[in-house]
């Protein structure tokens, strides 16, 4: 028979196996639930609604061309894109103002639009659906988002203020391994435009990491020949820090009216 000691000895081991063992247990149980836990963070899935909000998040603000302008003055310009909020339809898409200018005068729009971004319908192969549409009254937005809201008119008439409609993009997340976020364009054939003996035209958008945007629009006759736009690439936005918008209008190796003699040859004016 063993001592005494020998038998507290025996239960502090049994005692100390049991304890490994049940530590042992929660450990793992721990690690299991928080597994789960971050699974399950990480699949939440991202609703239809999310993606329109990224888009449109992600086209908002004051963007330039001016890196692009200077690496190829000859076929871009240092324009000025400028795109906020607006209002909100019936439906819940949100409506979005734009308009494009030189960065030397962005108090002269050449280009205004209305957005209306919204997710593509269930069947369709897309993510977000991106609208274009022209202005009624334009002269009465220009620099719409320069001013404060008191200054700007109501939403119920910028709703009623949206005129014909002119494209639509569809837009899906990139795969992996691409810079873009976004990208889509028009269906093939694009939709209809007479500017400069045009038939047709096309566009593409990309939306890349820190609100860059990617814009490509071109206009072909019937023949399918090329009569404005760009024939290098698209434009490429940047937003720009705000310490760094006293540098946008300096000088840029044109001046103010030849540009505005060459924009035939880039852009739609209205």
């Amino acid at each position: 028979m063993g001592s005494s000691s020998d038998s507290y000895s025996n239960n502090d081991n049994n005692n100390a196996v049991g304890w490994n063992r049940a530590g042992g247990l929660i450990m793992k149980t721990l690690v299991l639930f928080g597994g789960a836990l971050l699974l399950k963070r990480l699949t939440k899935s991202t609703t239809r609604w999310d993606h329109a909000r990224f888009v449109s998040q992600s086209l908002s603000g004051e963007k330039f061309s001016k890196e692009q302008a200077a690496r190829d003055p000859e076929n871009y310009f240092n324009i000025r894109m400028v795109t906020c909020p607006a209002a909100e339809m019936i439906d819940g898409s949100t409506v979005l103002y734009f308009e494009q200018a030189f960065s030397r005068t962005p108090q002269k729009p050449f280009r205004q639009r209305f957005y209306t971004v919204k997710p593509c319908s269930k069947e369709m192969k897309c993510d977000v659906e991106l609208s274009s549409y022209a202005i009624r009254e334009m002269e009465e937005y220009k620099n719409f988002c320069d001013r404060t809201k008191d200054q700007r008119p109501l939403p119920e008439e910028i709703v009623g203020d949206i005129a014909e409609h002119l494209t639509t993009l569809h837009l899906k997340r990139c795969d992996r391994g691409k810079r873009c976020l976004y990208e889509g364009s028009t269906p093939p054939g694009g939709f209809p435009n007479s500017w400069n003996g045009a038939a047709y035209c096309t566009s593409e958008l990309s939306i890349l990491k820190n609100n860059e945007v990617h814009t490509w629009e071109r206009g072909y006759d019937e023949d399918g020949n090329q009569v404005w736009g760009t024939k290098e690439g698209p434009y490429e936005f940047k937003a720009v820090p705000a310490n760094s918008l006293k540098d946008m209008f300096s000088p840029l190796n044109f001046s103010q009216q030849s540009m505005e003699k060459r924009i035939e040859g880039s852009f739609v004016l209205q």
